[in-house]
């Protein structure tokens, strides 16, 4: 594509305006897809956790995925490994309900193997998002159901 009709956000970056779905696969132009998740938004941890989680319960793991990379970037250095092993936990439920069993495998247990050091912090359960992830990890072998698979992310509802 010719890089003049590229498309690009408010700083001139390319930028793919395409609609997308609940997954964030691209849809042609034209179609309705979903509302996007605004980017480098700057929230509190648990308002973090809190609209991620709202997103995993109605099948967007992608978009999930987008809040936990704004809190990794956005959030203090000490713990942007923990919103990133958040986000590839995400980022895998997407693949696997997309049906990449092999791509979402390796993110969920990258994103495990990420978050296992941490001790429970702003009550987000550790151990639990670590097995969950391995379980899935293990048992993928075709696309999943977004919203029966979504974890939890906290120990309080």
């Amino acid at each position: 594509m010719d890089k003049a009709r590229r498309d690009r956000d408010a700083e001139g970056r390319a930028r793919n305006a395409r609609p997308r779905d609940g997954l964030g696969r691209p849809l042609p132009y034209g179609a309705e897809g979903v509302e996007r998740q605004p980017e480098g938004i700057v929230r509190t941890a648990g308002q973090s956790l809190a609209d991620a989680q709202r997103l995993l319960d109605a099948g967007m793991p992608f978009h999930a995925h987008e809040v936990f990379e704004d809190a990794w970037k956005t959030g203090p250095e000490a713990e942007r490994e923990l919103w990133r092993g958040l986000a590839q936990l995400a980022v895998g439920l997407t693949h696997a309900a997309r049906g990449n069993a092999a791509g979402g495998g390796r993110l969920l247990l990258r994103g495990a193997d990420r978050i296992s050091g941490y001790r429970d912090p702003y009550a987000i359960d550790v151990a639990g998002l670590t097995a969950w992830a391995r379980g899935l990890a293990a048992r993928l072998d075709g696309p999943v159901d977004a919203v029966a698979e979504a974890p939890r992310l906290t120990s309080v509802p």
